[in-house]
């Protein structure tokens, strides 16, 4: 089932909230930081409907059928990191408004950091370390322009973490990725998609199991990243999108590697029909990102040398 909260009331529960046959609903742990009550009761009280309403015996009896039914934790856990299963944490850097995310397997221990940022290590390193978890990889959806990478500084300072980044991007990194590889993670894995156009070298990550995608900049809430530098291309971008990330199935959530509205999450099905700019046909787009007259990037001239070499470089230069 996908990690967005409201999709188990809006997507499962759906049809009994239409009905008017929801009753309460008792102990259910709205906690998505990092954990779901493991197996915590969540009960389901039906009430009756009214009998004004003249149904046909066949509806009756599905709702008696219902009414009838406790509706276990098991039917509707979300797993939101449950101890049983994953964690995941979505973190934010105030800064550049670049979202970490940090998915671990409860049983291994072992953890994938999503696009860390160099200032918020210290951060990162102790959620790794209070959730006993044991940081294998760092990965970039792509080469940032608005921050610098942190995977150069946890490398340094956990052992056994390895960085990543696409292969086409020539930027510095332990592990090389390509269209269709596999990042483990104890007993998951992450589909590596190819969506290039933001930059040559962006990266979209797949967890099929929960039904959910990291999109870096391809696709953000209700937008997308630019494409007038970094080896940008609008219709490249416009073909990776539709092509890759649009068409996996409507309910999966998407992460995105940043947002400037105060949002988190998002689905395939929601920026398929509300984006405003990745919504209009191909052309429409191509033309409307040529149009944009962004402002030059505060920190690119930056970011970018900083990225190219695994956001390490002279402490002399960090000075300056």
């Amino acid at each position: 089932m996908p990690l967005l909260q409201n999709t188990l009331f809006g997507t499962v529960l759906g049809k009994v909230f239409a009905s008017g046959t929801l009753g309460t609903r008792q102990q259910l742990c709205h906690d998505c930081s990092h954990c779901l009550r493991r197996r915590s009761a969540v009960t389901l009280s039906l009430s009756t409907p009214s009998p004004s309403n003249n149904k046909s015996s066949r509806s009756d009896g599905a709702i008696r059928s219902l009414q009838k039914r406790r509706i276990s934790s098991d039917t509707f856990r979300m797993n939101i990191g449950g101890e049983k299963d994953f964690i995941f944490k979505q973190l934010l850097d105030y800064k550049s408004y670049t979202y970490t995310y940090l998915l671990g397997d409860c049983l291994t221990r072992e953890a994938v950091l999503i696009d860390p940022v160099i200032e918020m290590a210290d951060r990162d390193i102790q959620v790794i370390k209070d959730l006993g978890l044991n940081l294998k990889y760092a990965v970039n959806t792509h080469v940032h322009a608005d921050h610098i990478t942190g995977s150069g500084v946890l490398k340094k300072r956990l052992k056994d973490c390895k960085s990543m980044i696409a292969d086409v991007s020539q930027a510095k990194a332990d592990i090389k990725l390509n269209e269709g590889d596999l990042i483990k993670f104890g007993g998951h894995e992450l589909e590596v998609r190819s969506t290039p156009g933001h930059t040559d070298g962006c990266l979209s990550y797949v967890w099929h199991n929960k039904m959910v995608v990291f999109t870096g900049d391809a696709v953000l809430i209700r937008g997308c990243g630019r494409t007038d530098f970094q080896q940008g291309d609008a219709g490249r971008l416009y073909d990776s999108v539709h092509n890759k990330i649009f068409i996996l199935p409507k309910d999966y959530v998407i992460y995105p590697a940043h947002d400037y509205t105060g949002q988190t999450s998002s689905t395939v099905g929601e920026e398929v029909r509300y984006n405003s700019r990745l919504g209009k046909t191909r052309e429409e787009f191509i033309k409307l990102m040529k149009e944009l007259n962004l402002p030059y990037p505060k920190q690119i001239d930056k970011a970018l040398p900083a990225n190219m070499v695994c956001g390490i470089f002279d402490e002399e230069e960090q000075k300056n």
